[in-house]
């Protein structure tokens, strides 16, 4: 176990944006405490009066948004411009807050006259939630937001990465009028985390992260009887139709590829081109990767900055040299301006490339469009599902009909036609294979913070 401190180092500069220490022994079981004695009561809170709680927590931090924007920018390197996650946070509750009651609701099953059969969605206690560092503010409408308003209470461990944020949001449930112990956020060390897991301290663990993080979190809940939910990596693949509207789709395949540095689990990072149609949509697709410029986050309007650290960027960089050296050409490299720093990764595309390169293979996790050649639907799909991975996948065509019976064939928890990189609110999320359990998102997200308890009535009579 570590009590030591830990520094948040900027990718902007290389300086220290903030210096933390883990939580202590006394820490954790103040506040382990505190959260098992607010189970009951909060259990018992009407869900209207739940709802309009998290409601107001999402409006305390859209008060809070210059603080969080800021610490995004600096903890990230995401242009400052772009680091408001706040609004998606607060429409993530407003929308749960909207089906909440049908949600749930009892469902009534076959009954006769003396008796009557049920089931309740019910909380299950105590969530540990475990936050990534990608998208740390916005990623609270399924890892807080959620389970709050289904009874539960949270204890937030965010990434060290990114720790402002966890502490702000605490701050903005009290600012809410939040009940104490029903949300708290601990600075846990990975060790503390996994003895508290391994121990059955907690009825559910919500990981959003790596694969590795989250496999670590898996084995430690083992034998505990612990409900896990995790969200973790992709390597999404794309399939451009020989019939697709190249001069319309190569914006959002960019904006799928390059948004947030390319450091998004569903980002675009495997295209697959019909071969007819290949060159022309290289075209296209370096056209639209022009436009994606790179800056320092906070003195310019760059539309990406640096990926979160410099070790990320060598691993970036360490991939495209080795499909460059199998035979890929990069075809488009902005390049970065001098002196920005050695965690700053340009918009880049590559072709030529093949499945017995490690960049088509591996998750990338930067602002790289990879792109190969295909013969048409059948080696498309088969490639797509050639990976350890199932989180999201788009196929782009003008037949719908087809696409539609084509995304049925694809392994993936999220498949999109004419659409990509995008995390539907009003849709279940999450991934199949590597790239997670459960659902998080709208009416199925929300159940599943739930445990499904059966009422079985019997009318005696008078």
């Amino acid at each position: 176990m570590s009590y030591s401190s830990f520094n948040v180092i900027s990718p902007i500069d290389g300086s220290t944006h903030l210096t933390r220490l883990y939580a202590e022994p006394t820490e954790i079981t103040s506040k382990i405490d505190a959260s098992r004695a607010a189970v009951k009561p909060w259990q018992r809170t009407p869900l209207g009066e739940r709802v309009a709680l998290v409601q107001r927590f999402g409006e305390q931090m859209k008060a809070r948004a210059d603080a969080l924007g800021d610490t995004v920018a600096w903890s990230i390197g995401r242009p400052r411009w772009q680091a408001d996650e706040t609004p998606r946070l607060a429409m993530v509750g407003d929308l749960l807050a909207q089906g909440a009651t049908k949600t749930l609701a009892d469902r009534a099953f076959e009954s006769d006259e003396t008796i009557r059969r049920f089931t309740r969605p019910v909380s299950g206690g105590l969530h540990l939630s475990i936050c990534a560092w990608n998208y740390p503010t916005a990623m609270l409408g399924y890892l807080v937001s959620q389970p709050l308003i289904a009874g539960n209470v949270v204890i937030l461990k965010h990434s060290p990465q990114t720790p402002l944020v966890a502490e702000l949001a605490e701050e903005a449930w009290r600012a809410a009028g939040g009940p104490a112990g029903v949300f708290q956020s601990l600075h846990l060390s990975h060790s503390d985390a996994e003895r508290l897991i391994s121990a059955g301290t907690f009825h559910a663990v919500n990981f959003i992260g790596s694969v590795a993080g989250g496999k670590r979190v898996h084995a430690a809940a083992g034998g505990t009887m612990t409900n896990v939910h995790l969200e973790l990596g992709g390597k999404d693949p794309a399939y451009i139709r020989a019939d697709a509207d190249i001069d319309r789709l190569a914006a959002d395949i960019a904006e799928g590829c390059f948004s947030n540095a390319g450091q998004s689990c569903c980002s675009v990072e495997r295209i697959y081109v019909d071969r007819s149609v290949h060159d022309r949509f290289v075209d296209a697709l370096v056209a639209e990767a022009a436009k994606w410029t790179i800056g320092h986050p906070l003195e310019e309007k760059a539309m990406i900055g640096p990926v979160v650290n410099a070790g990320a960027a060598d691993r970036i960089r360490s991939q495209i040299d080795r499909a460059v050296a199998a035979g890929a050409k990069i075809v488009h490299d902005a390049g970065s301006k001098a002196g920005l720093g050695a965690a700053y990764v340009p918009a880049q595309v590559l072709t030529g490339l093949d499945h017995s390169m490690s960049i088509m293979r591996e998750e990338l996790f930067g602002p790289v469009a990879a792109v190969q050649a295909v013969s048409g639907d059948e080696e498309a799909i088969a490639l797509m599902n050639d990976s350890e991975y199932g989180l999201s996948a788009s196929i782009w065509t003008r037949d719908i009909e087809r696409g539609v019976e084509l995304l049925g064939e694809v392994e993936a928890g999220t498949v999109y036609l004419n659409r990509c990189d995008h995390a539907d609110l009003y849709l279940p999320w999450g991934g199949i294979k590597d790239s997670g359990l459960g659902r998080t998102n709208g009416q199925v997200g929300l159940l599943e913070t739930t445990v499904t308890k059966a009422f079985h009535i019997r009318d005696l009579g008078a």
